[in-house]
């Protein structure tokens, strides 16, 4: 008579469970590697604007030094390791065609407001010929402040749309 050995379905669910524990730990660790962000991938007129919002970006925004987020690109840029991450050449937010969405002016450059859960709010230009999306960690749930840093660029190197 052969003998087999059964798992309980406890054993089972907590597998996944150690696994994802181990990757979030993973994920969450400080080993010296900046975030990695999804890359953009724009029409060719909106990545040539992106490349010179690129280089007119900050070295510092609210405080925080520079450090881009990795895979390295011109359509990206990150402060505070990942506290305030810009992409560029985003695609149009659905959001955009809610009329109930809301939206910010600062320093002149119109952002549409996205509310995230668990995490901090998600602005979008509006009416330029690209879209940059800049992401701002929990800490500043209530804080616009930071986007006064990206206004003169954004002017100066992403044309209106109107």
């Amino acid at each position: 008579m052969t003998h087999t050995r059964r798992r309980s379905p406890r054993s089972r669910a907590l597998a996944p469970s150690a696994a994802l524990v181990v990757l979030a730990v993973a994920g969450c660790s400080s080993g010296g590697a900046q975030p990695s962000v999804a890359v953009p991938t724009p029409p060719s007129e909106a990545a040539g604007y992106c490349g010179e919002l690129h280089k007119e970006l900050p070295e510092t925004v609210a405080g925080l030094e520079r450090s881009d987020p990795s895979p390295d690109s011109d359509l990206t840029a990150g402060w505070g390791d990942g506290a305030i991450v810009l992409r560029c050449g985003v695609p149009r937010p659905a959001k955009m065609d809610d009329s109930q969405s809301k939206a910010v002016d600062a320093d002149g450059v119109n952002w549409l407001l996205e509310q995230r859960d668990d995490a901090g709010p998600r602005f979008t230009t509006t009416y330029r010929k690209a879209y940059v999306e800049v992401t701002l960690g929990i800490e500043y749930a209530h804080d616009i402040t930071p986007l006064s840093a990206f206004a003169v660029p954004v002017r100066k190197t992403v044309p209106d749309s109107l």
